[in-house]
């Protein structure tokens, strides 16, 4: 067949927008009740809603909330854990109000009374006493202040008022009961640390009546970062640390800790969202769970201390058991995540349940992220690295193409080179993307985290500046058209680049931070103390402050950037990217900027995420000179030349 030519970024793709807002969607929170498999989708198409879905054992796929309701909580802003199952009983959240409402078979849905301003998440069903425990955060303080954490206990009957059984700490999760009930576990944290600085894990005895006894810590006392606390059936208390440097499994056996199976590699990961999980015990005694090595997170079996491959591939996290099997949602390098059935734990031919998207791209239009390391002042970085890919378009003889350098937010987070949609709208329009595992990132221990405290603003741009520079030395991409765009922190690490470096041509901030000092003031409570040790604490580290802001340096700017803002994001608030405009607009550089009514932090309406996609592809062929074809939007930049023709 023979192939068009076309100039890198002006193929066309089979990654059409209806595609990635119409007939996409995500897929999370898988959870097994019996032989009933749940899980979550969130669809652009139907106004960004959340729903929650129910495969039953005879293969009927129903939703469980229909619209309106939006499923999700906004406990931390970032929610997470806003359902729970057990016996056919089904407690769930509704995110736009905060809602906790009750399902059970045969009866309709019920609303649990709870106090207004009251948001709940991280829910876990007690059901011999009739009742849901959650982590409560307490907004009714007038005038307003920091929200109060608790684990709370609510009635399922809608009889009494809700209880409070554990309060204090600044921050409260992972409320688990033991299979009989007679003891609860859960984590807290203080400020100035975040969850994955250091945790308590405490346990305390249940009464009959459902009242606690005094806790004691666990684990914790030497700071360590500890995640999902879980019982298994004989009522051993299992839990993820980085005590030695990475997140791998241990057991509570008695008064002691014991280490399952230490290696250099993860289980478990930071506590951004409530109900991670990052593994499961089977009836057998052996744990399944989620490892990720070299930034790839991949299924394994745990037995006598030892580690095994599943041989699924990559998944989103740890398979849940079902029945004899396994239950899990599969991120391929190559196709879109799908939520599967392993028919046997150690084998069988896995059913696709759910496809998050339609297999439209040919295997020879697909990119796979390649993993690269390269040299940079900490040592050495990470990345994937992909080239640009379409069956049926060539470039010009001797063109190299644009790079997208892509950053994930956080910025303690990660990034890994499972299929994404996102990645492979640019790649099959002829750019090479980048997507970067910078200082600061989780998947590789606790040491490779903590390079970027003191050093926000300064590692995480070197380690995007090096990875562009590792592809342009290696040949692979055009050294004169190279892009940087990220969203929140990693919005925050574009504009500092864009700030103290002349390498990158363009820029596109999503919700990006431009002001640091602006951001302590206006932030939410879970991170209102993140900076202090990313920078240094207010007031002793403003000088910091100042010099990373990039909003006090747009005289370096010597390129066009776009932003694009939700106008109801609570984390990074509108006024960030507004100011960064007002000064870019006031000095007459090239800027471009889009806000979205009904937007937070993170987009979910098909509309917004239709308009970005043009709206930045056609914003970077106004740059580099190149006509993307099919946009039904152009982009308005000010203080720019009118396109030509």
């Amino acid at each position: 067949m023979t192939k068009k030519i076309a100039p890198y970024g002006a193929w066309v793709s089979p990654v059409s927008v209806e595609l990635m807002t119409e007939a996409a969607f995500g897929l999370s929170g898988l959870c097994v009740d019996c032989q009933d498999l749940y899980w979550l989708e969130a669809r652009p198409s139907e106004n960004g809603r959340t729903v929650l879905c129910r495969r039953r054992e005879d293969g009927e796929i129903a939703d469980l909330t229909p619209p309106p309701f939006n499923v999700g909580s906004r406990v931390h802003e970032y929610g997470g854990g806003a359902y729970a199952v057990a016996a056919g009983v089904v407690v769930v959240s509704e995110r736009t109000d905060g809602s906790v409402w009750f399902i059970e078979a045969g009866a309709a849905p019920r609303r649990i009374e709870t106090p207004e301003d009251c948001r709940y998440a991280d829910f876990e069903l007690d059901l011999p006493r009739r009742r849901v425990l959650a982590v409560r955060e307490d907004h009714r303080s007038r005038p307003p202040s920091d929200p109060k954490a608790a684990i709370v206990a609510l009635p399922l009957d809608l009889s009494g008022a809700e209880t409070i059984l554990v309060e204090g700490p600044d921050f409260l999760s992972s409320p688990r009961l033991s299979p009989c009930g007679e003891r609860l576990t859960w984590i807290a944290w203080d400020h100035r640390g975040m969850p994955w600085d250091g945790t308590g894990l405490f346990v305390a005895g249940v009464t009959k009546e459902g009242a606690l006894g005094a806790p004691w810590l666990v684990a914790g006392e030497t700071p360590e970062a500890i995640v999902q606390p879980e019982w298994s059936a004989n009522g051993t208390l299992y839990f993820c640390s980085d005590r030695t440097g990475w997140w791998n499994l241990y057991a509570l056996r008695g008064t002691a800790i014991e280490a399952l199976a230490p290696v250099e590699a993860e289980i478990g990961g930071p506590h951004w969202v409530f109900r991670q999980r990052y593994y499961d015990v089977l009836t057998d005694g052996r744990i399944v769970a989620a490892i990720v090595r070299d930034g790839i997170r991949t299924a394994v079996l745990i037995a006598d201390g030892k580690i095994a491959p599943l041989g699924i591939g990559q998944v989103h996290d740890s398979p849940r058991p079902l029945g004899d099997g396994l239950a899990y949602i599969a991120t391929p390098p190559s196709a879109p995540p799908s939520v599967n059935i392993r028919p046997k734990v150690d084998g069988g031919a896995p059913l696709v349940i759910r496809r998050a998207a339609p297999a439209v791209l040919p295997e020879e239009t697909i990119s796979i992220g390649e993993p690269v390391d390269f040299a940079t002042r900490g040592g050495i970085g990470h990345a994937f690295w992909y080239p640009p890919k379409n069956r049926d378009y060539k470039d010009p003889s001797g063109e190299l193409p644009p790079l997208v350098v892509l950053l994930h937010g956080g910025p303690t987070s990660t990034t890994t080179n499972s299929f994404s949609l996102n990645i492979q709208w640019w790649t099959s329009r002829g750019f090479g993307v980048v997507d970067v595992n910078y200082g600061g990132s989780t998947g590789y221990g606790r040491a490779y985290r903590e390079r970027l405290y003191g050093q926000w603003g300064v590692v995480d741009v070197e380690d995007c500046a090096a990875a562009a520079n590792h592809l342009v030395k290696r040949g692979l991409v055009d050294g004169a058209r190279l892009v940087i765009r990220g969203g929140s922190a990693g919005g925050f690490t574009t504009l500092a680049a864009l700030t103290s470096l002349n390498l990158f041509k363009a820029g596109a901030s999503f919700y990006g931070v431009g002001d640091l000092t602006l951001l302590v003031k206006d932030t939410h409570k879970f991170e209102s103390h993140y900076l202090d040790r990313l920078i240094g604490p207010l007031p002793q580290a403003r000088a910091l402050y100042d010099e990373r802001s990039p909003v006090h340096h747009i005289d370096r700017l010597t390129c066009p950037v776009i932003f694009f803002q939700g106008e109801d994001d609570k984390t990074v608030p509108p006024n960030q990217a507004q100011t960064m405009v007002e000064a870019m607009t006031t000095r007459g550089l090239p800027v471009a900027y889009y806000s979205f009514a009904g937007e937070g932090h993170g987009f979910r309406k098909a509309e917004t995420l239709r308009r970005t996609l043009e709206l930045e592809l056609d914003f970077y062929g106004r740059v580099f000179g190149f006509a993307p074809p099919g946009l039904s939007e152009r982009v308005e930049i000010a203080n720019m030349p009118a396109r030509e023709g």
